[in-house]
């Protein structure tokens, strides 16, 4: 089967100045470009499903270089998650067909960063939200990149469509003051530390 063909893309930035504290020198930007797609699989319940997640390469990388653009390069991203919202019509299960293809695209886009990327996903009904969980791109165990970014569109998924989701962010949380590994003492041999 040939790349899915979305029936929209959008992308949404959230620039953060502060939330109650002091006004941050540079904004907390946050990322996400989102992608709606016909679920293959919508409709029944299909044993043999792995054969897309080759399909999805394509637009994986396609979403990952969109994220770095918005963010004005490679160099400026610190945080990433994924997820996916699955219509009704789907399961759980399709959702999971992301997890290499959308991982992988933005490890790629990244130049071989090292930490596993958070994914949530869920099935829902037209227009419902997602919370995409965000980690530090090179060691998982940075505190202060530990996040989250909401996430939805109106019309979609449609009862046979699957929304795809990649974000992206420039750095930790605008007050982090929880403690733990900070992001200048990662050693960045595992993707965890």
């Amino acid at each position: 089967m040939p790349e899915p063909s979305p029936r929209k893309i959008v992308e949404t930035v959230e620039e953060i100045w502060h939330e109650g504290g002091p006004v941050a020198g540079r904004p907390l930007r946050r990322a996400a470009v989102m992608a709606v797609i016909d679920n293959p699989f919508a409709g029944r319940f299909e044993p043999d499903i792995q054969w897309f997640m080759e399909d999805l390469r394509p637009l994986g990388l396609t979403m990952a270089r969109r994220l770095v653009a918005l963010l004005g390069g490679a160099g400026n991203v610190e945080g990433y998650g994924k997820g996916a919202l699955i219509g009704e019509a789907g399961e759980l299960e399709h959702g999971a067909l992301w997890h290499a293809p959308g991982g992988y695209a933005m490890r790629e886009v990244l130049g071989g960063a090292r930490a596993i990327v958070p994914s949530a996903k869920k099935v829902v009904g037209t227009g419902g939200r997602l919370d995409v969980p965000i980690t530090h791109v090179n060691a998982s165990y940075v505190r202060s990149h530990f996040d989250a970014m909401e996430v939805g569109i109106a019309d979609a998924p449609r009862a046979g469509e699957m929304m795809l989701v990649l974000v992206m962010t420039t750095g930790p949380r605008i007050h982090n003051r929880a403690g733990g590994l900070a992001a200048a003492e990662i050693v960045g041999e595992d993707g965890l530390r």
